[in-house]
């Protein structure tokens, strides 16, 4: 028996009940939920957004939004003391020192106007008797122990200075600096390049085993489950449907929505497309760059190459991915085409046409052949309009009829899988996976030679993400549609992309069809990228499950 067995419970959460405000879907956020999680353990916690998560989370750290979320039912034991029941001074004399949390987006979590290092000496101050020189020295071995380089620069940094995996081990220091039996971590890599996705799930492993911390890791990523967790719980709708040991859950999953999660995932191995050559080329650019010149009126900083001289072309009917790490330069060069930013050498044709150095005046024109589908369709679309507006707003700024554009649009409604009637909705009442389908219906509304998806499904969860996959492969076989796809993802890159073209520091370093540079990739960055994938070694998507199609909990 393993000492996670036999050691008494860090954490150990009972019956739990979160009731919701009346009026909402359901009656309880979080229903009768059961987990405990024991010293050196790694438990995640898993389901699509809405599940209850998150709340069961802030629950435990007492984070609940007063009047909005009431536990009514269950206890939360921390080394055996009922956080229900503790406090509002107890609560804070626990959170930092006996228990702590790594939230999902830092530079929302962290203080833009007090160096990193004033962050977390607040910690120790609030909580210890430390003086001033004991708690600097804390504070550079905190920030050596998650491996951030050269802690004295990084302590006198302010967040805006460092990257967002720099930015997410900050975060990680201030959580640990008082080591807490119970880490909770939510969603600490969502949106994190593979790289440095590894390094922080490495990190977190490190702490758990030569510490005495559990870790309650919540997530919607069944690669990360893979690579970390030693137990696992599903949730659906606010309750626990399925729990075990994880090896067990991913490879045997006994109810139908842990089934439904598993087969959604993407699989690494990609679809072998036949590519035809007489196809036309749509887009094709020749040795585009992007430098970006800083300094002074006085003094001229020297320039950063964000796209060194890239190739690419991406013909009709095809998917061209460019994957790599933040700031390797895909949006950049996704950004030039799309003139949105202005190249600085180079050309990019679009069905023939160099669009590079296209004046001012005909950009108009442009803007109609080449759309984008971005990250996060809240903040693409117009809160106080509703949809409808949105997608023939582009219609009727080019000379379409209203009547014309609105039939367009409930045409595209249809196309993308929602109601027609619904155009006279306002974003806010769809969900997310909904709201990313309104945003393409939008762009299709132009008819675009070229659309652009930069991150279009980074922040859905799996199951709506393979739908929204889904729908864009329809979208392009059906219409023929050229398309540039942008993702860190993958496993998402494997299914969605005719051809590769994989890019580091600004350069294509590897190009070709999807199914030779998945299946052996040429250069060493491509290879380092691939082997830091999540989960890289299991079998993911339905094809692997080996539970019978109707087992049920």
């Amino acid at each position: 028996m393993s000492d996670t067995q036999t050691a008494a419970p860090v954490l150990e959460i009972t019956n739990l009940s979160v009731e919701l405000p009346k009026g909402t879907d359901r009656r309880y956020a979080v229903d009768e939920v059961s987990i405990t999680v024991a010293p050196h353990e790694i438990v995640c916690l898993v389901g699509e957004s809405g599940s209850g998560k998150s709340v069961t989370a802030h629950s435990v750290m007492g984070l609940l939004p007063k009047g909005q979320l009431t536990p009514v039912a269950g206890t939360i034991r921390l080394h055996g003391e009922d956080l229900l029941t503790v406090s509002d001074d107890r609560l804070r004399e626990l959170r930092g020192a006996r228990m702590s949390m790594i939230f999902q987006e830092p530079m929302t979590a962290l203080n833009p106007t007090m160096t990193c290092s004033d962050q977390i000496e607040e910690v120790l101050i609030t909580h210890t008797d430390l003086g001033m020189t004991e708690r600097r020295q804390r504070i550079l071995d905190i920030l050596e122990l998650v491996h951030l380089p050269d802690p004295p620069r990084m302590a006198a940094s302010y967040p805006h200075q460092l990257s967002g995996g720099q930015r997410k081990r900050i975060m990680i220091a201030m959580a640990l600096v008082l080591e807490p039996s119970l880490l909770i971590a939510d969603e600490p890599t969502t949106a994190l390049d593979v790289t440095t996705q590894a390094q922080i799930l490495k990190l977190i492993k490190e702490i758990q085993q030569t510490h005495d911390t559990g870790v309650l890791f919540i997530t919607h990523d069944f690669g990360v489950v893979a690579e970390i967790a030693d137990r696992v719980a599903v949730m659906q709708w606010g309750k626990i449907v399925e729990q075990g040991d994880a090896k067990t859950v991913l490879r045997n999953p006994q109810h139908a929505y842990t089934r439904m999660l598993i087969g959604a995932v993407p699989s690494f191995t990609p679809i072998d497309r036949p590519r035809d050559p007489k196809a036309a080329v749509v887009l094709k650019t020749l040795g585009l760059s992007k430098t970006y010149t800083g300094g002074t009126f006085l003094r001229r900083a020297a320039g950063v190459r964000a796209a060194d001289d890239v190739n690419i072309e991406v013909r009709k009917g095809e998917t061209l991915g460019i994957v790599g790490e933040s700031g390797s330069g895909k949006s950049t060069v996704a950004r030039c085409i799309a003139r949105l930013i202005d190249p600085t050498s180079g050309a990019v044709l679009l069905d023939g046409d160099d669009i590079a150095r296209a004046p001012s005046r005909q950009l108009r024109k442009l803007r109609r052949r080449v759309q984008i589908i971005f990250q996060d369709p809240y903040r693409s679309l117009n809160p106080r309009r509703p949809v409808g507006e949105s997608i023939i707003e582009g219609p009727t700024n080019y000379g379409t009829s209203r009547a014309d554009a609105t039939e367009r649009a409930r045409q595209l409604m249809a196309l993308v899988r929602l109601d027609p009637e619904s155009l006279d909705r306002y974003p806010h009442q769809f969900s997310g996976g909904q709201r990313q389908r309104i945003c393409i219906a939008r762009a299709l509304a132009m008819g675009p030679d070229l659309l652009i998806a930069d991150e279009a499904v980074s922040a859905l969860d799996v199951s709506v993400q393979a739908q929204v996959l889904d729908l864009l492969d329809d979208i392009r076989r059906r219409l023929d549609l050229a398309m540039l796809f942008i993702t860190h993802d993958l496993r998402v890159a494997a299914q969605v992309c005719d051809t590769v073209a994989v890019m580091h520091r600004g350069k294509v370093v590897e190009y070709g069809p999807a199914h030779s540079v998945f299946a052996d990739p040429q250069d060493d960055y491509t290879r380092s990228l691939f082997a830091a994938a999540p989960g890289r070694g299991f079998a993911f998507g339905a094809g692997a499950l080996t539970a019978s199609p109707d087992a049920t909990a």
